[in-house]
């Protein structure tokens, strides 16, 4: 017996289809169309959107991908190379493990970030007010919350971080920065004010602003973080096989955490 659960309506898909002689991808033959004349970046986007990027969408969605893929032994990373370890045979595993570790702590992050300015402008919209008046009650709004400012801080690089830095220039340079990066930078100046100190713009806050403002689906937007990791946790994993040191990793959780619990009468 089939279960459903809510309503569907759909009973098609628009991505892709194939027969015995051909394969199309969002209305494209894949063997004359897409390989060897497409590369990976452009691909992905019009997976997601069914449109090809244009020079500047591909441009960022490229370098964003760079600035994601690789950040150290994140903890990502640890849990998918002491998995690899426990499991050599299982590298789909490991991976897997890795992902699940992109949360809104980490990595999914920018996906909060894009919602939280996307709130921001639609509050801008209906009050009619300008993007300071907007980011100043949405700051309130996560203040009241006890929540964090979603694209703003952060652990190593508290001073500023290179990644976001460069992208700003680069949205700059090129010209890229609707109301997703104005809201962004209304919210940074507020913030002294706000917390009684300033915070770094961390690299969550540029991609969300300027994938959205370059007309990249909100839903998607913690789909660029896990496609990045995925390239940086297969890197690590690789090499977890040729240097191994996921037991290292294993142990030193062991040493640094101490037992406080009952002891045996």
């Amino acid at each position: 017996m089939m279960m459903r659960i809510g309503r569907q309506k759909a009973q098609s898909s628009a991505i892709c289809t194939s027969d015995a002689d051909s394969i199309t991808v969002r209305g494209r033959d894949l063997t004359t169309d897409i390989i060897g004349h497409m590369d990976f970046t452009a691909y992905f986007w019009l997976l997601v959107t069914g449109q090809e990027p244009d020079e500047q969408q591909s441009f960022f969605l490229n370098a964003i991908l760079c600035a994601l893929a690789e950040h150290g032994l994140m903890p990502s990373v640890i849990t998918a190379r002491m998995t690899h370890a426990a499991a050599p045979e299982s590298l789909q595993g490991a991976v897997a493990v890795g992902l699940l570790g992109c949360g809104d702590v980490l990595m999914g992050s920018v996906e909060l970030a894009g919602r939280f300015y996307d709130e921001c402008i639609a509050d801008q919209q209906a009050s009619g007010g300008t993007a300071e008046g907007a980011a100043r009650r949405g700051i309130a709004r996560l203040r009241d919350a006890g929540q964090p400012i979603p694209g703003f801080g952060h652990p190593l690089h508290t001073g500023s971080d290179p990644r976001a830095d460069l992208l700003l220039r680069l949205a700059r340079e090129q010209g890229v920065g609707g109301a997703h990066v104005a809201m962004l930078y209304a919210i940074r100046d507020l913030l002294p004010g706000a917390l009684g100190r300033s915070l770094p713009i961390n690299v969550n806050g540029p991609i969300a602003a300027i994938m959205l403002d370059l007309g990249f689906p909100p839903s998607a937007l913690r789909g660029i973080a896990l496609l990045a990791r995925t390239a940086g946790l297969i890197g690590h994993l690789t090499e977890e096989q040729e240097r191994p040191i996921g037991f290292l990793l294993s142990d030193k959780a062991a040493e640094a955490v101490s037992y406080d619990g009952p002891l045996p009468r």
